[in-house]
Formats: C-alpha cells, sequence, structure tokens
C-alpha cells in the first residue's frame, strides 16, 4: 500500500523550532570546511532537535547530546542526525525538502538504529513537520509514500522498551576476579561428579597444559551450556581463556567439551564466534570423534562478540565485551 501526499498531509505533525535549536545548528554548521556541509549539518541539527522535541512531549527519555549527532568529529566525517532513546536505542531523524517525493538514508546510518523519522524542515527554519517513520532501512532513497504514522512510532518504540536488552559477558572484569552469572572455573565444575571428564586428557588438548606453558597472566572460566536434546541429558562445557597483549588487545580461546560420561562430542555441534553485528566470524563443527572444539583470536579494549553453540533447531548464544 502506498500514501498519497495528501494522506502525508493528514497525519503529519508540524512543531515550532525555538531559538535554541537554531543557534545550537548555526553554530553546529559553522565549524564544517564547505557551505555544502554546513547546510547537511544545520538541516541534520534542527531534525534531531525537533524530534527530541517530541518524543519529550510524549513523555519519551532521550539523550540529546550523548548522541552521535552531537559528537563534533562524528558530525564532520559522517552524514548522521542520530538521537540517542536510553534502554531503547538511536532513532535516525532525516530531512526532506518540499519538493521531494522521497529521502535520502545515508548507507552509514542503516545498521545501529531503532527506526527512521523524516522531517520537512520549512525555508524560514522556524517550524518542520514530522511526516512518519519506517522501522528499518537497506536502501539510499525512501519514498515518502512508504511512511507509517507517528503513532505508530510511539508503539514501536514502546515495544523496543519491553524487550529487555542482553546481557554482555565483561571480560575484562575477570582478571579482577569478578564473574559474571553463571561462570566459574573450569576446576570448579570438574570437581562436581556429574560433570567430571570420563577420560584423560592427552597431552595439548586441555588449555590447562596450554596455559601452563605460558609465563604471563591468563584468566580461564567455564558455563555449562544445556540445549536441551543431549544424550543422558549432559549439557557441554564451554571454556573461555582469555590473555591481555600489547596494544591493548585480547587474546581469546574458547573450548568447548563435553562433561560426564560423555567422551566425544555429539556430531554434528557447532561453535561460531559472532561480530557486533551478528555475522559470522569463525565457526567449527563436531565430526564423529571429536572431544573438544576449539577457536582463537584476538579482540580490542571494549569489542563485543558473541558465542553461539547450537546443535539441528537448538543453540545458546553469549555475548561478550571485552
Amino acid at each position: 500500500m502506498t500514501r498519497t501526499t495528501y494522506e502525508l498531509e493528514d497525519f503529519a505533525l508540524t512543531l515550532p523550532i525555538t531559538q535554541a535549536a537554531r543557534t545550537t545548528a548555526q553554530q553546529f554548521a559553522s565549524n564544517q570546511p564547505t557551505p555544502e556541509k554546513a547546510e547537511q549539518v544545520l538541516l541534520n541539527t534542527l531534525c534531531v532537535w525537533v524530534v527530541n522535541d517530541y518524543l519529550e512531549m510524549m513523555g519519551i527519555p532521550t539523550n540529546l547530546t550523548g548522541s552521535d549527532s552531537w559528537n563534533p568529529v562524528i558530525r564532520l566525517c559522517a552524514n548522521i542526525a542520530d538521537l540517542e532513546l536510553p534502554g531503547v536505542g538511536r532513532l535516525e531523524c532525516r530531512p526532506v525538502h518540499l519538493s521531494q517525493q522521497a529521502c535520502y538514508i545515508p548507507p552509514e546510518t542503516w545498521e545501529e538504529r531503532v527506526g527512521y523519522v523524516v522531517v520537512q524542515v520549512d525555508e524560514s527554519l522556524e517550524e518542520a513537520k514530522l511526516l512518519g517513520f519506517v522501522p528499518n532501512m537497506t536502501a539510499e532513497q525512501l519514498p515518502l509514500s512508504q511512511l507509517q504514522p507517528l503513532e505508530d512510532l510511539i508503539e514501536h518504540l514502546a515495544k523496543l522498551k519491553q524487550t529487555p536488552a542482553r546481557t554482555l559477558v565483561n571480560l575484562s572484569q575477570w582478571f579482577t576476579g569478578i564473574l559474571d552469572s553463571g561462570w566459574q572455573s573450569v576446576e570448579s565444575i570438574w570437581n562436581q561428579p556429574q560433570f567430571r571428564p570420563a577420560y584423560a586428557f592427552r597431552s595439548g588438548d586441555t588449555v590447562e597444559q596450554n596455559a601452563a606453558n605460558q609465563n604471563d597472566v591468563f584468566t580461564r572460566c567455564a558455563k555449562l551450556i544445556d540445549l536441551g536434546i543431549q544424550i543422558a541429558n549432559q549439557p557441554v562445557m564451554l571454556i573461555v581463556e582469555i590473555r591481555p597483549e600489547v596494544n591493548q588487545q585480547t587474546s581469546i580461546r574458547l573450548q568447548l567439551r563435553p562433561t560426564g560420561h560423555q567422551i566425544y562430542l555429539i556430531p554434528g555441534v557447532q561453535l561460531t564466534v559472532l561480530d557486533q553485528s551478528g555475522a559470522v566470524f569463525l565457526e567449527t563443527q563436531a565430526r564423529s570423534a571429536d572431544n573438544y572444539l576449539q577457536l582463537q583470536f584476538r579482540g580490542e579494549s571494549a569489542e563485543q562478540f558473541s558465542v553461539k553453540v547450537a546443535l539441528n533447531d537448538a543453540s545458546v548464544t553469549e555475548h561478550f565485551v571485552i
């Protein structure tokens, strides 16, 4: 379904642009290297400010100054008009001219956005119309006929607010002995009879042997992963070993091992590392006689990644920040 210009006018909301908004936008614009960049920053800033005013009227918390569009370096290097919504994400606020039938959506804004609001700024810079929104974008041109009403935006944000934020396991805290819920030392798990390995490790198989050969600081913790369909209800054990390196990098070694009387992993069980965007970074799969899986990589401070353990349609994902 598409909307006509008349229908757009029906659900568009006109709001005044405050003097404070104009002053801030003109200040941001004056710091830009070219007239074209200055106009871009001016309109982007006004759009973000007006959307911020609207959401405040609707009782939705915002963090205007914490948005990337308020960062002078990011503002200079990218065409962004984001508004941070605490506990929800970043909303992109894009300008469109009166004569245009589509709004330009820069590719750098296609990810890490919870929605896109299109704003039509009057030439006098005294008022602006909020034309509508869409929840996501994967193209540079957004036809105005595809916009949804602002009421849908409020419902959309409310649903996102109700969705619990994923818990990040903070690996840096492990070096100080602070462990996240569910994580414990490998030894404490193996000391429990029902999870004790049914075989002796060959030299070099185990992370204990590998770590003992290193003369540096390392930390190793484990968590039992229950996929719900294991033979004899035996979970697998995910072991994460971290070791600090130079240039604020951290070496990370992952191992997946069977527990209890199981000698081998179930064939087909997968161990996958996903980057912050959810794309597969590393992956391995158990064969018919594998007693462990292992992946190793390096990451930088504050970098996020996820580890997924999967078998057929069942999976468990752990999210980490270095």
